[in-house]
């Protein structure tokens, strides 16, 4: 997984609440257990019509945002089923962190495991940032997580809690796997003293 530390990018603005998995990657795109591929697929009703030509008035198929890496949106970001489908496809979009009032645990326990980073702020602060997003290319805001701030293409900083250990494996690029591997050293002596000890088994 690749580490997240400081990210300076392009934030798309999203103002609508709710907005579940089913809306992030829709069913019908399910059948894969590899995660990349489904970022095209990102939000697929709303950016495609039936024929499959993009909607202009879909903000990620605007110019100044179709290399967002920052979504600002609505509160309770990720609701309904809790398909990883769907922070896989975030993710696949170039996607890296999300800015909301909420999150629906799942949704957001499993953005960690995929190196997204969920942020929880107060709604008045979402709605600067909803804001400064509008202002399209030009504004770059700036996720610090080690200094657990976000920054404003104006310079106003808001600061965010993280999870320590959510935030330790963030920044040294630790999915489950990962987490597992940094044990190696310990496994492969338990192994090892074990096969002594029992080598029947």
């Amino acid at each position: 997984m690749e580490k997240f530390e400081k990210l300076t990018g392009i934030a798309a603005p999203m103002p609508l609440v709710n907005i579940d998995t089913d809306m992030i990657i829709p069913k019908g795109f399910l059948k894969t257990i590899k995660r990349t591929g489904l970022g095209v697929n990102l939000f697929d009703e709303m950016r495609y019509d039936r024929e499959g030509n993009e909607i202009p008035d879909f903000v990620l198929n605007q110019p100044q945002y179709r290399e967002a890496e920052i979504l600002v949106a609505g509160d309770n970001f990720g609701c309904g089923s809790s398909r990883e489908h769907a922070p896989w496809a975030i993710a696949d979009f170039g996607i890296k962190s999300i800015i909301s009032t909420s999150f629906a645990d799942i949704f957001f326990n499993n953005c960690f495991k995929n190196g997204i980073l969920p942020i929880v702020l107060p709604e008045e602060q979402v709605e600067v940032l909803m804001k400064d997003a509008e202002k399209g290319s030009n504004a770059r805001m700036i996720v610090d997580l080690e200094a657990q701030t976000v920054t404003t293409s104006d310079g106003e900083v808001f600061p965010f809690e993280v999870d320590p250990f959510r935030k330790h494996c963030l920044l040294n690029g630790l999915d489950d796997i990962g987490l597992t591997m940094e044990k190696k050293p310990a496994i492969d002596a338990f192994e090892a003293k074990a096969a002594q000890e029992r080598p029947w088994v």
